[in-house]
């Protein structure tokens, strides 16, 4: 029986840093899907580019990266709502309705994940 623990040990832990390798790939692709947008992205209703709007999110990432296991928590506690307002972040595509930032990047994720099955 005892030997059977350290290799289960190994393993989950092997397998929480793969999971945190993934969730960081996650977050590093959807800051870039953020920054090459030629999106406006709208926060407390000023607009910022891609650029802008990138390294916004990837400060307030780095402020709670402790907090952040996966992307869905990036894109809950870093990418779609002001701290100091809590109004949501907006982005407004050429041609396309606003739609919440949440909304867009998890939409962003989706189709990362796909590609990368």
């Amino acid at each position: 029986m005892k030997r059977l623990v350290l290799p289960a040990a190994l393993f989950l832990a092997f397998s929480a840093g793969c999971a945190l390798a993934d969730s960081r790939a996650e977050i590093a692709a959807l800051i870039d899907a953020v920054r090459v947008s030629p999106c406006q992205f709208l926060r407390n209703g000023d607009p910022h580019n891609g650029i802008e709007a990138a390294d916004h999110i990837a400060a307030k990432y780095r402020h709670f990266e402790d907090e952040i296991a996966s992307a869905e928590d990036f894109i809950d506690r870093a990418a779609s709502r002001s701290l100091i307002s809590g109004k949501p972040y907006e982005i407004a595509c050429p041609g396309q309705p606003v739609v919440a930032a949440a909304d867009w990047l998890r939409a962003r994720l989706r189709e990362w994940r796909q590609l990368h099955k």
